[in-house]
């Protein structure tokens, strides 16, 4: 779940050129994903914690239905074509001082990274691309991906697999790639942890239709090492000047990992295994106040 605290909803038009962005604005109070559009006034929010016995978010109050709901009904979102969204495409977008761009196309797009999600507190309220969000639907929001798109999630953890409707924008926090909705995060069994280690893969309508394995929890999990990465070079002495700075502030494990593409070797300076979302978030934290901006969360 996230915080969607503004101060108006910005509807960003694409215009038909493609170069310019008209926009609409009505004053609201803390509706979610549709009126943080080039508009910045928001609270971005930690991780919250929203299993049987904590059912709240200790930050903003969101929180899962009162009764708890049987879930194994819930269908998944069924990829069909559709024209992109009339709402929350816009070329690019600004939320408290940093640029978002709207990809041109989902095709090929596959992403690992933290999921959160989101419940009552914006349960039928308008999403970005103008649908009422819907927590007993199979929805989430993205920062970046076309509006709709279809996507399947892999919980990295369990091997638990949903496909989803992503009809909204956010999470606007820096360590969080997708935001679930109810249903989606109960059905892949992030609820209790209030986030979860995922991989997000954009489905193609139009592409044929891939056999999926039935998940075998006690089989499909997998080792997945949380990590934060500082920076990438192309020079191994300018990743070994900035692995030493960090070793000198004592902040945490750090490593130089070695890869490699068709540009040559990349040498990438990370902190961790972390044991934890919660040790990332203030871990991320502290880098800032250390003056080191833009750390990523990276999962292998």
């Amino acid at each position: 779940m996230q915080n969607r605290l503004i101060a108006a909803r910005v509807t960003p038009l694409p215009s038909r050129g493609g170069n310019s962005v008209c926009q609409t604005v009505t004053p609201i109070t803390a509706a979610r994903g549709a009126g943080v559009l080039f508009f910045g006034f928001m609270l971005a929010s930690s991780l919250f914690f929203t299993g049987c016995s904590s059912r709240i978010s200790r930050d903003t109050g969101d929180a899962a239905p009162r009764e708890p709901i049987d879930i194994s009904g819930i269908p998944d979102a069924v990829p069909r074509n559709e024209a992109l969204s009339r709402y929350g495409n816009p070329v690019s977008y600004e939320v408290m001082g940093h640029r978002y761009y709207t990809l041109k196309s989902r095709n090929g797009y596959i992403e690992r990274g933290i999921a959160s999600w989101y419940g009552t507190k914006f349960h039928g309220r308008r999403t970005s691309s103008g649908e009422p969000y819907d927590l007993y639907k199979m929805t989430a929001a993205h920062k970046t991906l076309p509006l709709p798109t279809y996507a399947r999630v892999t919980n990295l953890k369990n091997g638990r697999s949903v496909i989803v409707k992503i009809n909204d924008r956010g999470p606007f926090h820096s360590n969080r790639i997708i935001d679930l909705s109810y249903a989606a995060a109960a059905k892949l069994g992030i609820l209790e942890y209030g986030t979860g280690l995922v991989k997000v893969e954009a489905i193609n309508p139009s592409a044929p239709k891939k056999p999926v394995l039935a998940a075998r929890e006690s089989a499909a999990q997998q080792e997945s090492s949380l990590f934060l990465q500082v920076g990438a070079f192309r020079n191994k002495d300018n990743a070994q000047r900035l692995s030493s700075k960090l070793q000198n502030a004592n902040i945490g494990d750090i490593h130089i990992m070695e890869a490699s593409n068709a540009s040559g070797p990349i040498y990438r300076v990370r902190i961790g295994p972390l044991d934890s979302v919660d040790e990332a978030d203030r871990l991320s934290s502290t880098l800032i106040s250390k003056g080191y901006s833009g750390a990523q969360v990276v999962i292998d």
